[in-house]
Protein backbone atom coordinates (compact mmCIF):
# COMPACT_ATOMS: atom_id res chain seq x y z
CA UNK A 1 0.00 0.00 0.00
CA UNK A 2 1.27 3.45 -1.16
CA UNK A 3 1.30 6.11 1.62
CA UNK A 4 -0.51 9.54 1.09
CA UNK A 5 0.54 12.28 3.24
CA UNK A 6 -2.11 14.14 2.29
CA UNK A 7 -4.36 11.10 3.57
CA UNK A 8 -2.34 9.37 6.39
CA UNK A 9 -4.46 6.15 7.99
CA UNK A 10 -5.72 6.23 10.99
CA UNK A 11 -4.40 3.75 14.02
CA UNK A 12 -6.55 0.57 14.82
CA UNK A 13 -8.14 0.03 18.21
CA UNK A 14 -5.32 -2.14 19.86
CA UNK A 15 -3.55 -1.95 22.65
CA UNK A 16 0.00 -0.33 22.86
CA UNK A 17 1.75 -3.43 21.87
CA UNK A 18 -0.12 -4.42 18.81
CA UNK A 19 0.10 -0.57 17.72
CA UNK A 20 1.54 -1.04 14.12
CA UNK A 21 1.81 0.48 10.85
CA UNK A 22 -1.27 0.16 8.47
CA UNK A 23 1.61 1.05 5.77
CA UNK A 24 3.94 -1.69 6.66
CA UNK A 25 2.78 -3.50 9.73
CA UNK A 26 5.76 -2.54 11.59
CA UNK A 27 5.84 -1.00 15.72
CA UNK A 28 5.09 2.99 15.75
CA UNK A 29 6.54 5.36 17.87
CA UNK A 30 4.50 9.11 18.73
CA UNK A 31 5.54 11.73 16.77
CA UNK A 32 5.76 14.65 19.31
CA UNK A 33 4.06 17.97 17.77
CA UNK A 34 1.63 15.86 15.88
CA UNK A 35 -1.65 13.70 16.21
CA UNK A 36 0.30 10.68 14.72
CA UNK A 37 2.08 7.77 15.18
CA UNK A 38 5.61 7.83 13.08
CA UNK A 39 6.54 4.45 11.39
CA UNK A 40 10.12 4.23 12.34
CA UNK A 41 10.83 2.14 9.16
CA UNK A 42 8.43 3.06 6.38
CA UNK A 43 8.56 7.15 8.08
CA UNK A 44 4.33 6.86 7.78
CA UNK A 45 2.59 9.30 9.51
CA UNK A 46 -0.44 7.19 11.23
CA UNK A 47 -2.96 9.29 11.92
CA UNK A 48 -4.29 9.83 15.44
CA UNK A 49 -8.07 10.16 15.19
CA UNK A 50 -9.81 12.45 18.15
CA UNK A 51 -13.68 12.12 18.67
CA UNK A 52 -14.70 15.19 19.51
CA UNK A 53 -17.62 13.79 22.10
CA UNK A 54 -14.63 11.68 23.93
CA UNK A 55 -12.41 14.71 24.36
CA UNK A 56 -15.73 16.59 26.25
CA UNK A 57 -15.84 13.58 28.07
CA UNK A 58 -12.58 13.30 28.74
CA UNK A 59 -11.97 16.60 30.37
CA UNK A 60 -15.04 16.66 32.22
CA UNK A 61 -14.70 17.60 36.01
CA UNK A 62 -15.45 14.28 38.27
CA UNK A 63 -16.75 14.19 41.32
CA UNK A 64 -14.48 14.16 44.24
CA UNK A 65 -16.76 12.13 47.09
CA UNK A 66 -18.40 9.74 44.61
CA UNK A 67 -14.59 8.97 43.39
CA UNK A 68 -13.92 8.02 47.05
CA UNK A 69 -16.90 6.15 48.32
CA UNK A 70 -16.98 3.87 44.96
CA UNK A 71 -15.91 3.73 41.14
CA UNK A 72 -16.84 2.35 38.72
CA UNK A 73 -14.78 -0.71 36.62
CA UNK A 74 -14.15 1.44 33.72
CA UNK A 75 -12.40 4.09 35.95
CA UNK A 76 -9.90 1.77 37.39
CA UNK A 77 -7.34 -0.21 35.52
CA UNK A 78 -4.63 -3.16 36.15
CA UNK A 79 -0.60 -1.48 35.78
CA UNK A 80 2.19 -3.34 35.89
CA UNK A 81 4.99 -1.00 37.27
CA UNK A 82 8.75 -1.33 38.44
CA UNK A 83 9.26 0.12 41.46
CA UNK A 84 13.13 1.71 41.49
CA UNK A 85 14.58 0.64 45.05
CA UNK A 86 16.60 3.85 45.41
CA UNK A 87 13.95 6.81 44.92
CA UNK A 88 11.13 5.07 44.61
CA UNK A 89 9.26 6.01 41.61
CA UNK A 90 7.06 3.47 39.74
CA UNK A 91 7.18 3.62 35.88
CA UNK A 92 6.02 1.75 32.78
CA UNK A 93 8.61 -0.71 30.39
CA UNK A 94 8.15 -2.29 26.99
CA UNK A 95 7.81 -5.98 27.78
CA UNK A 96 10.37 -6.70 26.04
CA UNK A 97 12.67 -5.09 28.69
CA UNK A 98 14.92 -6.40 31.22
CA UNK A 99 16.54 -3.76 32.57
CA UNK A 100 17.26 0.00 32.10
CA UNK A 101 18.16 2.57 34.93
CA UNK A 102 16.26 4.85 36.68
CA UNK A 103 15.11 7.84 34.62
CA UNK A 104 14.53 9.63 38.17
CA UNK A 105 17.77 9.30 40.36
CA UNK A 106 19.72 6.99 37.52
CA UNK A 107 20.07 3.72 39.33
CA UNK A 108 19.72 0.32 37.44
CA UNK A 109 16.78 -1.32 37.62
CA UNK A 110 15.81 -5.05 37.12
CA UNK A 111 12.64 -5.00 35.19
CA UNK A 112 11.99 -8.49 36.51
CA UNK A 113 10.85 -7.33 39.57
CA UNK A 114 7.71 -5.36 38.54
CA UNK A 115 4.34 -5.47 40.28
CA UNK A 116 0.91 -4.88 39.27
CA UNK A 117 -1.62 -2.75 40.87
CA UNK A 118 -4.97 -1.61 40.13
CA UNK A 119 -5.18 2.29 39.65
CA UNK A 120 -7.66 5.12 38.91
CA UNK A 121 -7.09 5.42 35.23
CA UNK A 122 -6.51 8.81 33.58
CA UNK A 123 -9.10 10.38 31.38
CA UNK A 124 -6.65 12.68 29.65
CA UNK A 125 -3.13 13.10 28.65
CA UNK A 126 -0.75 16.21 27.01
CA UNK A 127 0.72 14.97 23.68
CA UNK A 128 3.84 15.62 23.85
CA UNK A 129 4.95 18.58 21.16
CA UNK A 130 8.48 19.51 21.97
CA UNK A 131 10.72 16.92 20.03
CA UNK A 132 13.35 14.37 21.54
CA UNK A 133 16.17 16.13 19.13
CA UNK A 134 14.79 19.81 20.73
CA UNK A 135 14.62 18.91 24.17
CA UNK A 136 18.34 17.86 24.12
CA UNK A 137 19.64 20.98 22.70
CA UNK A 138 17.46 22.83 25.44
CA UNK A 139 19.72 20.57 27.96
CA UNK A 140 23.02 21.65 26.31
CA UNK A 141 22.05 24.87 26.17
CA UNK A 142 20.68 25.09 29.66
CA UNK A 143 24.54 23.64 30.89
CA UNK A 144 26.31 25.79 28.89
CA UNK A 145 23.96 28.87 30.35
CA UNK A 146 25.53 27.78 34.33
CA UNK A 147 27.83 30.42 35.93
CA UNK A 148 30.47 28.39 37.91
CA UNK A 149 29.72 24.78 36.50
CA UNK A 150 32.74 22.54 35.94
CA UNK A 151 34.47 22.19 32.82
CA UNK A 152 33.84 18.74 32.16
CA UNK A 153 30.05 19.46 32.77
CA UNK A 154 29.93 20.77 29.15
CA UNK A 155 31.32 17.60 27.44
CA UNK A 156 28.86 15.22 29.27
CA UNK A 157 25.90 17.35 27.98
CA UNK A 158 27.02 16.26 24.36
CA UNK A 159 26.79 12.51 25.62
CA UNK A 160 23.96 12.46 27.38
CA UNK A 161 20.03 11.27 26.68
CA UNK A 162 16.74 12.55 27.57
CA UNK A 163 14.03 10.31 28.05
CA UNK A 164 10.33 11.06 27.39
CA UNK A 165 8.27 10.32 30.59
CA UNK A 166 4.35 11.37 30.99
CA UNK A 167 4.03 12.25 34.80
CA UNK A 168 0.92 11.88 36.70
CA UNK A 169 -1.00 14.64 37.91
CA UNK A 170 -4.27 15.87 39.57
CA UNK A 171 -5.98 18.84 39.07
CA UNK A 172 -8.64 20.18 41.83
CA UNK A 173 -11.85 22.76 41.33
CA UNK A 174 -13.50 23.11 44.90
CA UNK A 175 -15.27 26.24 46.14
CA UNK A 176 -14.90 27.24 49.88
CA UNK A 177 -16.47 28.81 52.79
CA UNK A 178 -14.27 30.41 55.23
CA UNK A 179 -15.34 31.90 58.73
CA UNK A 180 -12.18 33.63 60.87
CA UNK A 181 -11.51 35.25 63.96
CA UNK A 182 -8.86 37.78 63.95
CA UNK A 183 -7.76 41.59 64.38
CA UNK A 184 -7.76 44.65 62.85
CA UNK A 185 -5.01 47.05 63.02
CA UNK A 186 -5.40 50.85 62.50
CA UNK A 187 -2.08 53.19 62.72
CA UNK A 188 -2.66 56.73 64.21
CA UNK A 189 -0.17 58.85 64.53
CA UNK A 190 0.96 61.61 67.52
CA UNK A 191 3.83 64.24 67.55
CA UNK A 192 6.49 63.92 70.50
CA UNK A 193 9.44 66.26 71.03
CA UNK A 194 12.39 65.31 71.32
CA UNK A 195 16.15 67.08 72.14
CA UNK A 196 18.66 66.41 69.34
CA UNK A 197 22.40 66.36 70.17
CA UNK A 198 22.74 69.89 68.86
CA UNK A 199 20.53 70.69 72.44
CA UNK A 200 17.70 71.80 69.98
CA UNK A 201 13.71 71.04 70.68
CA UNK A 202 12.44 69.00 67.44
CA UNK A 203 8.79 67.28 67.13
CA UNK A 204 8.57 64.13 65.20
CA UNK A 205 5.19 62.02 64.23
CA UNK A 206 4.99 58.77 66.04
CA UNK A 207 3.05 55.67 64.98
CA UNK A 208 0.86 53.89 66.73
CA UNK A 209 -1.71 51.04 66.16
CA UNK A 210 -4.96 50.46 67.94
CA UNK A 211 -6.34 46.75 67.33
CA UNK A 212 -9.82 45.89 67.41
CA UNK A 213 -11.42 41.98 66.99
CA UNK A 214 -12.74 41.46 63.82
CA UNK A 215 -14.75 37.94 62.74
CA UNK A 216 -15.84 36.87 59.34
CA UNK A 217 -16.64 34.97 55.92
CA UNK A 218 -15.02 34.81 52.66
CA UNK A 219 -15.65 32.80 49.72
CA UNK A 220 -13.34 31.63 46.92
CA UNK A 221 -13.58 29.37 44.02
CA UNK A 222 -10.87 27.28 42.58
CA UNK A 223 -10.05 25.92 39.33
CA UNK A 224 -7.67 23.29 38.35
CA UNK A 225 -5.10 23.09 41.45
CA UNK A 226 -2.26 21.46 39.85
CA UNK A 227 -0.81 18.38 42.31
CA UNK A 228 1.46 16.23 41.27
CA UNK A 229 0.71 12.76 41.93
CA UNK A 230 4.54 11.41 41.92
CA UNK A 231 7.34 11.99 45.23
CA UNK A 232 9.83 11.02 42.86
CA UNK A 233 11.19 14.88 41.75
CA UNK A 234 11.01 17.87 44.29
CA UNK A 235 7.77 20.10 43.68
CA UNK A 236 9.41 23.26 43.63
CA UNK A 237 11.34 21.85 39.78
CA UNK A 238 7.67 20.52 38.84
CA UNK A 239 6.16 23.99 39.86
CA UNK A 240 8.51 26.00 37.86
CA UNK A 241 7.27 24.22 34.93
CA UNK A 242 3.72 25.56 34.99
CA UNK A 243 2.33 26.51 33.42
CA UNK A 244 0.64 23.74 31.04
CA UNK A 245 -1.77 24.88 28.50
CA UNK A 246 -5.02 22.10 29.52
CA UNK A 247 -7.06 22.99 26.22
CA UNK A 248 -4.61 21.12 24.15
CA UNK A 249 -5.62 17.84 26.54
CA UNK A 250 -6.99 14.96 24.67
CA UNK A 251 -8.75 11.03 25.32
CA UNK A 252 -6.12 8.89 27.34
CA UNK A 253 -5.02 6.34 24.21
CA UNK A 254 -2.25 4.10 25.04
CA UNK A 255 -1.30 5.18 21.54
CA UNK A 256 0.45 8.35 22.63
CA UNK A 257 2.05 6.64 25.14
CA UNK A 258 4.47 5.02 22.20
CA UNK A 259 7.92 5.31 22.54
CA UNK A 260 7.57 6.89 26.40
CA UNK A 261 7.73 5.94 29.74
CA UNK A 262 4.75 6.54 32.26
CA UNK A 263 5.12 7.14 35.79
CA UNK A 264 1.95 5.55 38.01
CA UNK A 265 0.93 7.91 40.97
CA UNK A 266 1.98 7.33 44.14
CA UNK A 267 0.01 9.91 45.95
CA UNK A 268 -3.58 8.76 45.68
CA UNK A 269 -6.60 10.80 45.13
CA UNK A 270 -7.42 11.83 48.49
CA UNK A 271 -3.70 12.78 49.87
CA UNK A 272 -3.45 14.58 46.36
CA UNK A 273 -6.99 16.63 47.42
CA UNK A 274 -4.57 17.33 50.80
CA UNK A 275 -1.69 18.83 48.66
CA UNK A 276 -4.39 20.91 46.96
CA UNK A 277 -5.66 22.29 50.35
CA UNK A 278 -1.93 23.81 51.43
CA UNK A 279 -1.88 25.73 47.64
CA UNK A 280 -5.34 27.06 48.38
CA UNK A 281 -4.27 28.29 52.11
CA UNK A 282 -2.50 31.45 50.55
CA UNK A 283 -5.35 32.50 48.70
CA UNK A 284 -7.59 31.87 51.72
CA UNK A 285 -5.74 33.54 53.72
CA UNK A 286 -5.30 37.15 51.01
CA UNK A 287 -9.57 36.75 50.86
CA UNK A 288 -9.63 37.05 54.82
CA UNK A 289 -7.09 39.98 55.15
CA UNK A 290 -8.85 42.06 52.62
CA UNK A 291 -12.26 41.55 54.43
CA UNK A 292 -10.30 42.62 57.83
CA UNK A 293 -9.24 45.53 56.26
CA UNK A 294 -7.20 48.44 58.02
CA UNK A 295 -3.76 48.48 57.77
CA UNK A 296 -3.06 45.41 59.51
CA UNK A 297 -4.28 42.05 60.08
CA UNK A 298 -4.01 38.76 62.26
CA UNK A 299 -6.06 35.52 61.38
CA UNK A 300 -6.26 34.15 64.59
CA UNK A 301 -8.70 30.55 63.63
CA UNK A 302 -9.98 29.64 60.41
CA UNK A 303 -12.55 27.07 59.40
CA UNK A 304 -12.78 26.22 55.77
CA UNK A 305 -15.62 24.41 54.18
CA UNK A 306 -14.82 22.65 50.83
CA UNK A 307 -17.93 22.22 48.58
CA UNK A 308 -18.46 21.24 44.90
CA UNK A 309 -14.97 19.25 44.93
CA UNK A 310 -13.86 17.79 41.76
CA UNK A 311 -10.85 16.76 40.10
CA UNK A 312 -9.87 15.07 36.60
CA UNK A 313 -6.63 12.47 36.68
CA UNK A 314 -4.54 13.31 33.76
CA UNK A 315 -0.81 12.96 32.40
CA UNK A 316 1.69 15.68 31.55
CA UNK A 317 4.87 15.34 29.18
CA UNK A 318 8.35 15.89 30.23
CA UNK A 319 11.34 15.29 29.18
CA UNK A 320 14.26 14.42 31.52
CA UNK A 321 17.59 13.38 32.16
CA UNK A 322 19.57 12.27 35.26
CA UNK A 323 22.90 12.73 34.83
CA UNK A 324 25.98 11.39 37.19
CA UNK A 325 28.55 14.48 38.15
CA UNK A 326 31.19 13.83 41.08
CA UNK A 327 29.09 10.74 41.88
CA UNK A 328 26.08 12.73 42.63
CA UNK A 329 23.05 12.48 40.57
CA UNK A 330 21.43 15.90 39.45
CA UNK A 331 18.12 16.46 37.66
CA UNK A 332 17.54 18.44 34.46
CA UNK A 333 13.52 18.23 33.37
CA UNK A 334 11.44 19.71 30.37
CA UNK A 335 8.21 21.08 29.55
CA UNK A 336 7.33 18.56 27.12
CA UNK A 337 4.51 20.87 26.04
CA UNK A 338 6.23 24.32 26.24
CA UNK A 339 9.65 23.77 26.20
CA UNK A 340 10.03 25.60 29.80
CA UNK A 341 13.71 24.26 31.65
CA UNK A 342 14.46 23.68 34.89
CA UNK A 343 16.65 21.47 37.15
CA UNK A 344 19.60 20.69 39.58
CA UNK A 345 23.31 21.41 38.97
CA UNK A 346 26.41 21.09 39.91
CA UNK A 347 28.74 24.28 41.46
CA UNK A 348 33.06 24.52 40.39
CA UNK A 349 34.65 25.11 43.98
CA UNK A 350 37.70 26.17 41.95
CA UNK A 351 35.99 28.76 39.39
CA UNK A 352 33.83 30.25 42.88
CA UNK A 353 37.20 30.55 44.35
CA UNK A 354 39.19 31.81 41.51
CA UNK A 355 35.88 34.30 40.94
CA UNK A 356 35.90 36.05 44.60
CA UNK A 357 39.83 36.04 44.36
CA UNK A 358 39.65 37.92 41.51
CA UNK A 359 36.82 40.56 42.80
CA UNK A 360 39.03 40.95 45.48
CA UNK A 361 41.80 42.06 44.02
CA UNK A 362 39.61 44.28 41.83
CA UNK A 363 38.33 46.33 45.00
CA UNK A 364 41.97 46.09 46.34
CA UNK A 365 43.55 48.02 43.40
CA UNK A 366 40.58 50.69 43.88
CA UNK A 367 41.49 51.05 47.44
CA UNK A 368 45.00 51.40 46.19
CA UNK A 369 44.27 53.79 43.10
CA UNK A 370 41.76 56.20 45.14
CA UNK A 371 44.24 57.03 47.97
Amino acid sequence: MEFDPQNPPQVSDTNQNMIICINCGAKLTFAPGSLSLKCEYCGALNEIKIDETAKAEAIKENDYMTALENLSDDQIEEVHTVKCNCCGAETTFDNNVVSSKCDFCGSPIAVTQGSTAKMIKPKAILPFVVQQRQGHDEFIKWIKGLWFAPGDLKKMANEQKISGIYLPYWTYDANTITDYTGRRGEDYYTQETYTDSQGQTKTKDVKHTNWYRAQGRVRNSFDDIFVVGSKSLPYKYLDNLEPWNLKDLVPYDEKFLTGFKTETYSIDLKAGFQDAQKKMQDTIDESIRKDIGGDHQEITTKSIQYNDITYKHILLPVWMSTYRFSGKAYRFIINGQSGKVTGERPYSALKIIAFIATIVAIITALVLILR
